[in-house]
């Protein structure tokens, strides 16, 4: 193409992104400022604990495959996922029983009738709507940029818009099918992954069940660092550089149009498009001057973020027999905590959590005989929390922990401990008030009221990522950088891309 493409920042969006370009023939630079790629979906080690530190659930693998194909790839040459089974584990606060969810329907079906006579029958039901709006959405609506309310609010919108929920919420819409509060939670706790709550999100999410429920759940052997390194490999298979250490300084301007991005250390990296993966709130006031900002820091507070996260990296002693890969803790007012993240913002007192045990299917991940935890606690983006706050804290959910999982003496059997919070999310990513994810998914920040992947001031400069459409989601941010490659090329279809 001899047209040269810088591409701010590796997250999944990125990586995604000089891939698909430098197959099409672009030379493709992607500058990274930390020493891993990945951004969010990074990775450490320690004395034989290999940690990710962001993404651990791998859903939606047709989604995946659909990328991998785009770029003339086998997802198989690269990856070996290991389909989960039970998929998940469910603990209840203050309960002795757990609930298995298989992604198996008959399976599931059973588990939901013995908590509530008939909702097997509704299971199916919820799932059979699901599996639709799943489709309609990749097939009509995620892989299609959106310029004005006429592109979104068009006639095959205002003929689905009913079936596909888009204008109820999801907890109205959850409590239509389940009446009680176990089963609602098992159908809202994907509301986490879009960083919202479940009665401000959309009940057009609902497609987030048939991807656990109806799909399975997935993991990558040798972690989700895995998808990273299949991505960055891709990239540079087809040409492009990736470079680490690299941090942008600024976005360079001219006339009206980017011809480059300048580093922190003077390197000026010349380019006829730039693709920033960087926090857009980040690109746009830290990267541009005032004069070619398309969003000000006024329309940036007002802006609903996603939640952060009160996160523990855990090396273990000891094996544990309570734990399966993916666990899942539900307090029991689930209104309070998400009021605690999103409306009255402090660390929970009674918070939900979620516990993953990679080590559980993948044996590296952790030394022969011990475990390896990732503990997530969503928190409110913006708190500011001492040091002396996060150890209590950390105390406090590794009790939490051993009481209602039943682990007990967990705090003796911590052989390593790290804690990473909003302050980290901030410093490592340039993340907007330390969120986890970016700009969560309520009505109002979705679709057409999303910010688009372009700038409004400055000639091919592009954003690619979570925080555009389609918004959060590993897989997701895969579209994102399939969108960028459509508005490049001025290719207006709502459908997935058959080929580039």
């Amino acid at each position: 193409m001899n047209k040269r493409v810088a591409v701010i920042g590796s997250g999944i969006g990125g990586l995604g992104a000089a891939g698909l370009f430098a197959k099409k023939g672009y030379e493709v630079t992607v500058l990274e400022k930390n020493a891993n790629f990945g951004g969010r979906a990074n990775v450490f080690e320690h004395e034989g604990f290999r940690f990710d530190m962001g993404p651990s659930w791998y859903l939606a693998p047709d989604l995946f495959e659909h990328y991998f194909n785009l770029v003339g790839e086998e997802i198989s040459d690269h990856l070996e996922l290991a389909r989960l089974e039970p998929s998940y584990r469910i603990f209840f606060k203050g309960e002795k029983e757990n609930i298995d969810i298989h992604s198996n329907i008959e399976t599931d079906s059973a588990t939901f009738d013995a908590i509530e006579p008939g909702s097997g029958n509704n299971l199916k039901k919820y799932l059979k709507q699901s599996e639709y709006q799943y489709n309609v959405a990749t097939q009509h609506f995620m892989y299609k940029n959106y310029d004005s309310v006429f592109d979104f609010f068009n006639k095959r919108v205002m003929t689905e818009g009913q079936k596909l929920s888009v204008f109820s919420k999801m907890h109205k819409f959850v409590s239509k099918f389940f009446k009680t509060r176990k089963l609602q939670q098992i159908m809202e706790y994907t509301m986490v992954f879009l960083g919202t709550s479940p009665y401000e999100a959309p009940a057009l999410y609902n497609l987030m069940s048939h991807m656990d429920f109806n799909q399975g759940v997935f993991y990558p052997q040798g972690g989700f660092y895995a998808l990273i390194e299949a991505l960055v490999a891709i990239a540079e298979k087809n040409g492009a550089e990736v470079r680490n250490n690299a941090e942008v300084a600024e976005i360079v301007v001219e006339n009206g149009r980017t011809t480059g991005v300048r580093l922190t250390g003077g390197e000026f990296v010349s380019a006829d498009l730039v693709i920033s993966n960087a926090d857009m709130w980040f690109t746009e006031t830290k990267l541009l001057d005032k004069s070619s900002r398309t969003y000000s820091e006024r329309y940036w507070r007002k802006k609903i973020m996603a939640p952060s996260a009160f996160i523990l990296y855990l090396g273990i002693k000891e094996k544990i027999p309570s734990l399966i890969h993916h666990n899942l803790l539900f307090s029991k007012d689930w209104r309070k905590n998400f009021d605690d993240i999103y409306k009255d913002p402090c660390l929970p007192a009674e918070p939900s959590l979620y516990v993953c045990a990679p080590s559980v299917t993948d044996a590296d991940t952790a030394p022969d005989g011990k475990e390896n935890l990732f503990v997530l606690v969503p928190i409110a983006s913006g708190l500011s929390i001492t040091e002396d706050e996060k150890e209590s804290y950390a105390d406090k959910i590794l009790d939490l922990i051993a009481d209602e999982m039943r682990i007990p003496g967990l705090r003796e059997k911590v052989e390593y401990q790290r804690i990473y919070t909003v302050d980290n999310f901030a410093s490592d990513y340039h993340s907007f008030r330390g969120s986890a994810l970016g700009l969560a998914h309520n009505l109002w920040q979705t679709a057409i009221f999303r910010p688009k992947n372009h700038s409004k001031k400055v000639e091919n400069l592009f954003y690619v990522g979570a925080g555009t459409n389609p918004g959060i989601g590993t897989q997701i941010c895969l579209i994102s950088a399939e969108l960028v490659y459509k508005r490049v090329h001025g290719i207006t279809s709502a459908a997935p891309l058959e080929s580039l």
